[in-house]
């Protein structure tokens, strides 16, 4: 096996022969890229299949890991977005002729090399290369053990492409999947960048604690759903069913209902049903409790602290009665991974205290937390949903993908 600075070190040269590729022929290499994709469907199933095959039925990642037609069909769509967008490079943000005479100009440049560690996802493979070729940036995958074969075959289709466009292929280059390797792209400062985990909190965390790598998170997401006492409660009973079950697996999926004690009887009572539906786990605090054992809830559990500020990722989710806005909003501040939360409420006082309180990347008013995700904001893919403030927040997608830089042209002119 190739040493890692080996590896790091032919991605980095093959920058170069990226960025040599015009706006048109990097829409045409994305463009081509979806067709092909599609074309090798069978191929790529084939090979994500010997993953899911080594992963248990009941692994709540087994979902993030299945590739099948419909998201090959998906991925190839969300490339043609991607391909539709301007080139976040080359931008003029800011002219001016100084008085000496030399001219002034700051404009966007793509970031350079890109790590991107993750786990059990194989479309962030093609989501994060998409974006990368893009805006230019060359892009160090390390993907888990768990996708090694569907990460395998997607890169090789990926670099066959660059090559068929006389691009140095190494300009998406996918890392051996050893974790003793992630230590050391975190501490390769000569090669890459800028280093995004995407995953759970424990390699978030890690990442964020031994990255000597600048770092931006894409971070978990503990997600929750405040229904307002003046909330129309069927609508709130569906857009909580929905955040909760539509994809339980990924991070914009609800983890804890908080409910106004005015509305919890009415309401829990046409949730449970909806919930049972879908053999929900549902961990309740002593009131949630009483008035779900009411309505013979089939998987009903006592919380415990612990099921506070949970990213449960599966069927599973907590539920908390509260005697108003205030409590609610205390308990968001205190839990929330400050990815994305919502209010169900008919009263806009309410809804703008709590979307002008709420500490997160997103807050939603009336809708389902599904929808924080790069596509379908309209920036065609993402690499993650980041939950910090510098740099990004939010999708962190193709616009975030470049970084400033100042050109000086002079005409001699030395400084007194």
């Amino acid at each position: 096996m190739q040493s890692i600075d080996t590896l790091l070190e032919q991605a980095q040269q093959a920058a170069p022969s990226l960025r040599q590729l015009n706006d048109a022929q990097r829409q045409e290499l994305l463009n081509e890229l979806a067709e092909v994709l599609q074309q090798k469907t069978t191929e790529i199933m084939a090979a994500n299949q010997l993953d899911l095959d080594k992963m248990p039925d009941e692994d709540p990642k087994k979902d993030r890991l299945l590739l099948n037609s419909a998201r090959i069909r998906g991925l190839a769509a969300s490339l043609k977005d991607i391909a539709r967008l301007p080139d976040p490079a080359n931008v003029l943000v800011l002219e001016r002729q100084l008085e000496n005479g030399l001219l002034v100009q700051k404009k966007t440049v793509p970031l350079g090399v890109v790590g991107v560690i993750y786990e059990s996802r194989p479309n962030v493979t093609v989501d994060v290369a998409a974006l990368c070729i893009r805006s230019g940036n060359v892009c160090v995958l390390r993907g888990g053990t768990d996708a090694l074969h569907t990460n395998t075959i997607l890169v090789n289709i990926i670099q066959s492409l660059l090559e068929k466009y006389h691009t140095n292929k190494n300009a998406v280059t996918l890392m051996p999947p050893d974790r003793a390797l992630v230590a050391d792209m975190l501490a390769a400062v000569k090669y890459i960048d800028i280093i995004i985990p995407r995953g759970s909190q424990q390699l978030i965390d890690f990442v964020r604690a031994n990255s000597k790598v600048p770092v931006i998170e894409t971070g978990a997401g503990v997600c929750h759903t405040y229904v307002e006492k003046s909330a129309d409660l069927e609508q709130a009973a569906t857009i909580v069913t929905n955040a909760k079950v539509s994809r339980p697996s990924v991070c914009n999926a609800l983890d804890t209902v908080l409910v106004d004690e005015a509305v919890a009887g009415e309401f829990l009572q046409l949730l449970a049903p909806k919930l049972a539906a879908y053999k929900v786990d549902v961990y309740a605090e002593p009131l949630a409790f009483h008035l779900l054992q009411q309505h013979a809830y089939p998987q009903l559990h006592t919380a415990t602290p612990e099921d506070f500020g949970r990213e449960f990722l599966d069927l599973k989710c907590s539920v908390k009665v509260v005697p108003g806005l205030e409590a609610a909003l205390e308990h968001i501040q205190r839990h929330s991974s400050k990815h994305s939360e919502a209010i169900i409420s008919r009263d806009p006082v309410a809804s703008e205290q709590f979307m002008n309180t709420v500490d997160a990347a997103a807050v939603y008013v009336n809708a389902s937390t599904r929808f924080t995700d790069g596509g379908v904001f309209g920036l065609g893919a993402e690499i993650g949903i980041s939950t910090q403030k510098l740099h990004a927040r939010g999708p962190f997608a193709l616009e975030k993908l470049v970084t400033e830089k100042w050109f000086v042209y002079g005409s001699g002119q030395i400084r007194e």
